[in-house]
């Protein structure tokens, strides 16, 4: 009896053995396995605040500056030139993917850069300049849908009809056809009249456009802003 009862003993001993190692190994199962879910998920939120963090960058430190507006009248205001450049610290500027926004109080207009498809609509230099700067030669075809491009600075060669790039350093007029016909407001702008609107590229700040058109048009070019 002594022999049964001491050989039961050994074997519920094995069981429970066997049955606290097979406990431990579902444990570190588990364990690794839910630290490979945080490995994981760390992973991805780590990249997703990088990326954050250079877009934030990039939407903060990036952008476009209006540093004139410049008019040209005929009867009334019928050519705006804005002179932009981009922002300390900002990032390559497409203009093809940048927008005007402008309005005179009364109509409110979206316009896209076209002179890929229209040479007239691009000036790669005011060197080569024979007086198109506020004349009626490329700007009159600029429609309501249409904003042109003076380029003033472009030390890298980085603007061109096709590929619109500015960068640090560069300057460049963007040209708005006001006037009745192709312009981008029925008529040309009156006098006393609120002008405001904006440019927006494609990641930054927007170039802020806001004057007030003289009481009476005595000249023919005016410094709006």
């Amino acid at each position: 009896m002594r022999n049964i009862c001491e050989f039961l003993r050994k074997k519920d001993v094995g069981s429970i053995g066997i049955g606290a190692m097979i406990v431990f190994i579902a444990m570190v199962l588990v364990a690794g396995i839910a630290a490979s879910v945080l490995i994981q998920t760390s992973t991805k939120l780590e990249t997703q605040a990088m990326r954050s963090g250079q877009e934030t960058i990039k939407e903060v430190a990036g952008g476009l500056a209006v540093f004139d507006v410049e008019g040209r009248v005929n009867s009334d205001l019928q050519y705006i030139g804005v002179t932009i450049r981009p922002r300390a610290g900002s990032p390559d500027i497409d203009l093809n993917e940048t927008l005007v926004i402008i309005s005179d109080g009364t109509q409110k207009c979206v316009l896209a850069y076209d002179g890929w498809n229209n040479s007239f609509h691009f000036n790669s230099s005011v060197d080569s300049d024979t007086g198109r700067i506020f004349t009626t030669g490329g700007w009159a075809n600029l429609s309501d849908e249409e904003f042109g491009v003076i380029v003033l600075e472009d030390a890298d060669s980085s603007c061109s009809a096709t590929s619109p790039v500015i960068n640090g350093g560069d300057k460049v007029i963007v040209m708005i056809n006001c006037g009745a016909g192709n312009g981008c407001f029925t008529a040309e702008v009156a006098e006393r009249k609120d002008v405001f609107g904006k440019i927006m590229p494609e990641i930054g700040s927007p170039g802020v456009i806001s004057f007030t058109t003289p009481a009476s048009y005595a000249d023919t070019v005016y410094d709006l802003q």
